[in-house]
């Protein structure tokens, strides 16, 4: 049995992975601060002998008492609508949290994980990305607040690992999705659901053309485990290489709910990606994995979350 610590553990993904190690047997410490978390989240193993919950915003010096085995990152605002009206805070906790994690890892000889983004990849001159590309970046523009904060925890996991020997990972998730996201999320998926399912438009941004590729959550956290028991320190990509546009998107949603909402469209966002295509060579390569759920399986697992949310 390990001791895990995973903070922004009440997250969407983190809520996710706080389950998946009470299941494989693990004693898991949970640390949010709420700040885009939600208790709601680990309700459902609140209770569990081997769960415990530290309300901590780890932007401050981070204190577990005993022996751990694992330090998983994943506190951040993680989506445009939060990270837009929380620079700072979004900044700190990229910077300043990821040190006080690393911190805590070195100081108890822990494996550190890092969750990092496709953002750091930017708005993409290539596809699909791989990890040596180097990403286009706007450092000053709206998004690079999250962008860089990602960019510099990536950064910092390295220099741990190189000055101190740190045992590190570092995942880069392209856009994940499934049961726990907020209904006001801010991104597609949770946006185009709720939006349909509420019978108001679906907004797409410019005419849509722009792509993503959607991985459901179960697939990320397997991943995640074996990525964990994969002696490898370099950033790697978990994702969906499949390619979709957003129009496309929001029409697989309308068909799956039934909606007749309309499809509205707005100017594109400052920024806004315009492909986002993983290469999962690596991933396929040293952790023998790639993704299993089809989409469609996957929203309608998701419909069905945020259909009973709404119903209260």
């Amino acid at each position: 049995m390990a001791r895990v610590v995973i903070t922004g553990g009440a997250g969407f993904i983190g809520s996710h992975l706080c389950e998946s190690f009470l299941d494989r047997g693990h004693e898991v410490m949970c640390v949010d601060n709420f700040l885009t978390g939600s208790r709601e989240n680990v309700s459902p193993f609140s209770s569990h002998s081997r769960f415990s919950f530290i309300d901590h915003n780890v932007t401050r010096f981070i204190n577990v008492d005993g022996p751990v085995d694992m330090v998983l990152h994943f506190a951040s605002p993680a989506s445009p609508v939060d990270y837009l009206e929380l620079p700072i805070p979004t900044l700190k906790v990229g910077s300043l949290g990821t040190h006080n994690a690393l911190g805590l890892a070195k100081a108890k000889n822990a494996l550190f994980f890092l969750a990092s983004t496709s953002e750091v990849y930017g708005d993409p001159l290539v596809k699909p990305q791989r990890e040596d590309y180097w990403g286009n970046v706007n450092p000053v523009g709206p998004r690079g607040v999250y962008d860089e904060a990602k960019r510099f925890a990536e950064a910092m996991t390295m220099a741990y690992h190189r000055y101190h020997g740190l045992n590190t990972r570092i995942v880069r998730i392209f856009n994940t999705y499934g049961p726990r996201m907020r209904m006001k999320d801010g991104r597609v998926v949770p946006n185009f659901i709720t939006q349909a399912l509420t019978g108001e438009g679906l907004t797409v941004y410019g005419e849509g053309k722009q792509t993503r590729s959607f991985l459901y959550i179960d697939d990320l956290v397997r991943g995640i485990h074996r990525l964990l028991e994969c002696d490898y320190h370099l950033p790697m990509n978990l994702g969906n290489p499949h390619e979709i546009t957003v129009l496309e998107f929001a029409k697989k949603i309308l068909e799956l709910t039934g909606s007749k909402s309309p499809i509205v469209y707005k100017p594109l966002p400052q920024d806004d990606p315009q492909v986002r295509q993983p290469d999962i060579s690596k991933a396929r390569e040293l952790l023998g994995w790639e993704p299993e759920v089809l989409l469609e399986a996957g929203l309608t697992k998701t419909i069905q979350y945020f259909s009973q949310r709404l119903l209260g």
